[in-house]
């Protein structure tokens, strides 16, 4: 999964980059508004943290800017303006959550998780296919019951691949999801990830199709 995190605070910026990659998610980090807007106009994001105090554009203003133009991505107000005034004022301008500063990085894990839950219209805590359970908030993958040893980027391929069942992937797509700013990405990097996921979870359950990508099959009654 991947965040835009808007933060001007560049020790607290890095410090929620490195937990929020620590959990799992590639991060992009921007430390104005303007640039914030440009990432949005021009990358694909799972999920946006959202400063209110910005330089060169607020976060009030990205925020009415990015509803604006329709676009759904979640938005979790991150921000010292604690009154419930502004808490209304930014949930009225297309906020999905608000969380106050100072916070505990356990606790923003949380929402964000219980956001994309909400984003990809997912009810329960964990996703299944088969003998096979993924449960995004404690970062856990079981086949048959048993725990299944995945890195970072494993369980997020595996955790996209689920979320979209039945829907082809192409490798630049799912790319997009793996990797943020700067890091650097292998020319084979996704086959090698499916190809270890295969190995620890089974041949069958990833389909590639040759030139298109990757699918997980929904499942047949």
């Amino acid at each position: 999964m991947r965040i835009l995190l808007v933060e001007d605070d560049a020790l607290l910026g890095d410090g929620v980059k490195a937990g929020l990659k620590q959990a799992g998610f590639a991060v992009d980090w921007t430390q104005d508004g303007q640039a914030a807007k440009l990432a949005l106009e021009t990358e694909e994001y799972a999920l946006v943290v959202l400063d209110l105090g910005l330089p060169k554009l607020s976060g009030t203003d990205l925020l009415t800017w990015l509803r604006g133009r329709a676009l759904k991505v979640p938005v979790l107000i991150l921000t010292a303006r604690d009154t419930v005034a502004d808490r209304i004022a930014g949930l009225n301008a297309g906020a999905d959550d608000y969380l106050i500063k100072p916070f505990d990085l356990d606790e923003l894990i949380a929402r964000i998780n219980a956001l994309l839950r909400r984003s990809a219209g997912q009810i329960t805590l964990t996703l299944q296919h088969g003998d096979i359970t993924l449960t995004p908030s404690t970062h856990e993958v079981k086949k048959n019951g048993q725990a299944i040893d995945l890195s970072a980027r494993e369980f997020s391929l595996l955790h996209e691949l689920l979320l979209h069942t039945g829907r082809v992937q192409s490798r630049e797509q799912l790319e997009q999801h793996l990797y943020g700013w700067g890091e650097e990405v292998e020319s084979n990097s996704v086959e090698v990830h499916v190809h270890h996921l295969r190995k620890k979870l089974g041949t069958t359950l990833i389909r590639t199709l040759r030139g298109v990508g990757y699918v997980i099959d929904k499942e047949t009654t």
